[in-house]
């Protein structure tokens, strides 16, 4: 594996990314944690346009379907000690350098959220960290996750008008993991907390419950679904604990995922979290943000019957990555947080 790096912007303790389709091309949007700015750029890494100076606080942005650059995001979740007045919000392009910010829920501790979209019907599915606090470093509140369906015109809402949440699920302690996972063309989303990996599966119908399985009771901080072997059925591969330093495989026997693989180095603080194809192969790529802050990749050895890991940058401290493809080459961008710097990553296969 080569790696090509390309710095494209120094951004104070960026940290999420999304895609964005807009005027018929694929961006991508950086934005910082702190009180900072949310940037985007076009495929290549230039910067086309600052969304909003401030506040920050932003955990997660998602594009809301069929728009022309219309996104949510979180605002205001500065960390697990100051996200009492997170919330949600719709970005609505008007002109360059012109992005209306409206809210469309105010969520104390949000961290996460996606839009999910089953038979024509859009639900949102949001999930808090922890559901109060009194100190710092307060646990005593468990997280939730909550939902509800996404009407398709979004103008009516603001700060006097919010969406109404329901709870699908509570007494999710350090409630920090999400990933999108497809089956079988449905949308799922996989959540990790201390009591251990769920699969959300959003309703058949409008107005039918969701469907909830527990995959693993193991305390996750994030995990993803990927065949990595090539046997036709996906691994669990789990990021452990809470903001942990274990990177775990779990592989279903019996119907059940039991732990097959465990990377002998603890890597402190691991965040960012890729599972999906990379070069022709299953990959996982994950970042920490203490000790060495590597960014690395696992992939299977079909020869070995193992896991192996390589390393595509040293010493970044990556929060989240994205990839993508363009022009047939794989592409990779990393808010390295701890070094303020959002890098655009070209890797190829030797």
């Amino acid at each position: 594996m080569r790696v090509e790096k390309k710095v494209i912007s120094n951004l104070t303790k960026c940290y999420s990314i999304a895609p964005l389709e807009y005027h018929g091309n694929r961006h991508l949007l950086v934005a910082a944690e702190k009180v900072d700015r949310c940037l985007l750029f076009d495929e290549d890494g230039n910067q086309e346009d600052v969304v909003w100076e401030e506040p920050g606080g932003v955990m997660t942005m998602v594009q809301v379907p069929g728009t022309d650059g219309q996104f949510l995001a979180t605002q205001k979740f500065y960390s697990p000690n100051d996200s009492r007045e997170a919330k949600i919000v719709i970005v609505t392009p008007k002109e360059k350098g012109d992005w209306e910010v409206q809210t469309l829920v105010e969520l104390p501790f949000v961290h996460r959220f996606d839009i999910l979209t089953r038979n024509g019907v859009r639900y949102l599915i949001a999930c808090v960290l922890k559901s109060d606090h009194e100190y710092k470093d307060d646990w005593r509140f468990p997280g939730k996750v909550y939902s509800a369906v996404l009407p398709e015109n979004l103008s009516g809402f603001d700060d006097k008008h919010q969406l109404q949440l329901e709870v699908l699920m509570d007494g999710m302690l350090k409630n920090h993991g999400y990933y999108r996972v497809e089956e079988k063309d449905v949308m799922t989303s996989v959540i990790s907390c201390d009591g251990g990996v769920y699969q959300f599966y959003p309703p058949k119908e409008a107005g039918e419950s969701w469907n909830i399985e527990k995959l693993i009771d193991d305390a996750a901080s994030d995990a993803v679904l990927v065949d990595f072997d090539g046997d036709g059925e996906k691994e669990l591969a789990v990021i452990a604990a809470f903001h942990g330093d274990k990177v775990r495989f779990y592989k279903k026997k019996d119907e059940k995922f039991q732990l097959e693989y465990e990377f002998g180095e603890s890597r402190k603080f691991l965040h960012a979290i890729y599972g999906g194809m990379l070069c022709g192969r299953p990959a996982l790529i994950t970042g920490h943000r203490k000790g060495e802050r590597d960014l690395m990749v696992f992939t299977y050895d079909q020869q070995e019957k193992t896991y192996k890991m390589d390393y595509i940058d040293r010493d970044c401290g990556s929060a989240n990555v994205y990839h993508f493809q363009k022009d047939g080459y794989d592409k990779l961008i990393s808010t390295n947080r701890e070094i303020n710097e959002v890098a655009l990553y070209t890797i190829y296969e030797d």
